[in-house]
């Protein structure tokens, strides 16, 4: 049976609504945020002293467009006053963006290009008074060059043009690749890509604009003392013995001179190999693994002459200046590495060292 309440159908009366107005601010000034939301969300703007929340779209409004008169009314909080800087009113040495990533074409030495997925930092200066930059016109600059095949100068522009779009003094660009080349096996003939972890660096500080080429070379070392003690064991005692050797790494980071050769990346390559022939290999039958225990043999190395030999054949260089050298043998015979720096020139000098740059020295394959 249907029942019908006319009470319930009627419209109330303005003093009604009223007082049922009253009775839910009332209750809402004692209520609980979580509460009111429970009941309704709307009831939030009873709250005493919220503010009326506006009617929002929220369906993404894909036709709007922009002209110049909107976006000369967007907010730029990046090139406010100064009277909006947090913190100490110091100059900031860089500021930017690291790691994006976009492909760029090299050359070879012999002929030929190369397309390379290239990760790039780039910063700038900022003067104490300016509260911050617009990054992404750092980004802008660099991709109005990307399509030019790398060479320092095409970077130079691209330098030029976010130093002038930000008004800065000093800048930097750098930009980190794996270059790969084909190297032979020992003896067997066959062929193999090396990959080599390197990055190009442009340095602009006080007006002076520096070149600086960074290389990973991954290398076998045979300690000597362990290999004479080898050779110990098996001639007094008829004892077989084997030396220890491990994978090490050196990063070489030199300056290029100005008005000189180019420096092509094979070339300071093979300059680490002439300095220290035990580079790790690719592809190996038994006759080179064989091999490559002879080579090893035949140049046992501590981290000290690994330094020198490095920084011998950087000496020989007449296209390279400044240089630093890091070498870290990852031994196999203790549970700690032995490392070794030396610079030469005041570019790469420091008084102290990033905490990670020693350890950053690992091959990841």
């Amino acid at each position: 049976m249907n029942v019908h309440t006319p009470e319930i159908d009627r419209k109330p009366s303005l003093e009604e609504a009223e007082t049922a107005l009253a009775l839910l601010r009332q209750w809402t000034g004692k209520a609980q945020d979580a509460e009111i939301e429970a009941l309704d969300p709307a009831l939030l703007g009873l709250v005493p002293g919220a503010l009326p929340y506006p009617d929002l779209s929220r369906d993404y409004p894909r036709d709007f467009g922009v002209d110049e008169a909107y976006r000369d009314t967007l907010p730029d909080l990046q090139n406010g006053p100064s009277s909006l800087i947090r913190g100490a009113n110091r100059m900031i040495q860089h500021v930017g963006i690291s790691n994006f990533r976009l492909p760029i074409r090299y050359r070879m030495r012999g002929e030929g290009e190369l397309m390379l997925e290239t990760s790039v930092t780039g910063t700038v200066s900022l003067d104490a008074d300016k509260k911050g930059i617009n990054m992404s016109r750092i980004m802008r600059s660099f991709y109005q060059h990307s399509e030019k095949t790398f060479s320092f100068e095409v970077i130079e522009a691209a330098l030029d043009d976010y130093k002038s779009d930000l008004e800065s003094f000093d800048a930097r660009i750098q930009m980190r690749f794996s270059f790969p080349m084909q190297v032979p096996s020992l003896r067997s003939g066959l062929k193999g890509y090396q990959y080599y972890d390197i990055a190009l660096e442009l340095v602009e500080l006080n007006g002076v604009r520096r070149r600086i080429v960074h290389l990973d070379y991954v290398y076998s070392s045979t300690c000597p003392c362990s290999l004479e003690l080898s050779e110990h064991a098996r001639r007094t005692r008829n004892q077989l013995a084997t030396p220890h050797s491990q994978r090490s790494v050196a990063r070489l980071s030199v300056e290029l001179r100005p008005g000189q050769d180019i420096l092509w990346f094979e070339d300071l390559v093979e300059i680490c190999r002439s300095a220290v022939p035990t580079e790790t290999q690719v592809m190996v039958k038994r006759e080179d693994e064989q091999a490559f225990a002879e080579l090893n043999a035949a140049n046992p190395i501590f981290v000290e002459d690994a330094a020198r030999l490095y920084a011998e054949a950087l000496l020989n260089d007449p296209r390279i200046g400044d240089f630093r050298v890091l070498a870290s043998h990852q031994e196999s015979l203790h549970s700690h590495d032995a490392v070794a720096v030396l610079t030469e020139g005041p570019t790469f000098a420091a008084t102290s060292l990033d905490p990670m740059l020693l350890p950053s020295l690992i091959h990841r394959g």
